[in-house]
């Protein structure tokens, strides 16, 4: 009872109050904006067709209904929440009468696929690598890695993917130029090889980046561990190098790297806006793209609310697990 009372229950608040206000920072932003997504899709509606202001007015008025603006801000606060808890993110203005719970439906495995992969292998690359260069730091092989991926964090990853892009996919056609698979969703080897395929270049101009960022990180911590006392003390006592390195100096490390993988693991979810738009792959990130050039607020904020939750989420699961993790952090 204790340790939910002291540590469990003030995490819990915490990220109860983390939602709250993100939900409400996702409702206000676009009805900040100049554009009004009700006079564009009007604007649509009656490009190629001419309506009566009578008819006109009740469209309006329908489309308000709709999409949930109608009344007073506080109305429309209160409707939000309403169907927030109810988990009815509404219809999609672009693509109406779509809701958006079943675009991001359609879109959301396609980018747990490929970022929830290119998180755990550039997490991993990135740590081991990171830690052997630490650890063996005066080694060639050390110093020509940091160099190399030095070199290459600074570089964007959009650039890095133009660059991918470009090279394997114009100048030497090896993989495909765009999209997310070929043929009817199976189980099919051609199927799954075609996943494959399109996600290679996505996935490596993630993993390339990510990986140089982990490696960095991963670097100085291990370099700090290795002056440590008892890993000096440990090398006086003559113990087996493998040993060293695992259980010394990459396990004290593990704290803000196991951090750094759960939050990362939670972002997922707002998808890679400009690696799913260059390479034309369908996931939350390509979906983001196009509500937010057709102010498409309710997708919009579908998308920033499924972020938060799981930025928020993952952020209490990594605050809970730290006392398993690293005995020096313990629950009082």
């Amino acid at each position: 009872m204790t340790l939910f009372k002291e540590y469990i229950l003030p995490r819990l608040v915490q990220w109860i109050l983390v939602i709250f206000i993100g939900v409400t920072v996702t409702f206000l932003i676009p009805r900040l904006s100049p554009v009004n997504p009700v006079d564009q899709a009007l604007g649509r509606m009656t490009a190629f067709q001419t309506l009566s202001p009578e008819a006109t007015l009740e469209l309006r008025q329908s489309l308000l209904d709709l999409y949930g603006l109608e009344g007073s801000l506080l109305d429309q606060y209160l409707n939000f929440w309403k169907r927030v808890l109810r988990a009815d993110l509404g219809p999609s203005f672009t693509s109406f009468p779509m809701t958006v719970n079943a675009i991001i439906g359609n879109a959301i495995w396609w980018t747990v696929g490929l970022l929830g992969t290119t998180v755990v292998l550039s997490w991993i690359l990135g740590v081991i690598l990171g830690g052997l260069a630490g650890y063996f730091r005066n080694r060639w092989w050390s110093q020509l890695l940091e160099n190399t991926l030095i070199i290459i964090y600074p570089i964007p990853y959009y650039i890095v993917a133009f660059v991918l892009l470009m090279i394997f996919a114009y100048y030497f056609p090896i993989f495909p130029l765009v999209g997310g698979a070929r043929g009817t969703p199976s189980f099919s080897w051609s199927y799954l090889s075609s996943l494959l395929e399109h996600a290679f270049l996505p996935a490596l101009s993630i993993i390339l980046g990510a990986t140089a960022f982990r490696f960095i990180m991963s670097k100085a911590l291990a370099s700090t561990e290795v002056s440590s006392d008892y890993v000096q003390y440990a090398e006086m006592a003559s113990l087996p190098r493998r040993r060293i390195l695992f259980s010394y100096v990459l396990r004290n490390t593990m704290l803000p790297q196991v951090t750094d993988l759960g939050l990362s693991l939670g972002a997922i979810f707002e998808g890679a806006l400009i690696t799913e738009f260059v390479f034309g792959y369908p996931g939350l990130g390509s979906a983001l793209y196009v509500a937010i050039v057709s102010a498409d607020y309710n997708l919009i904020m579908g998308i920033a609310l499924l972020s938060i939750f799981g930025i928020a989420t993952a952020s209490l699961l990594v605050d809970l697990t730290y006392p398993l993790l690293d005995p020096r952090v313990r629950y009082r």
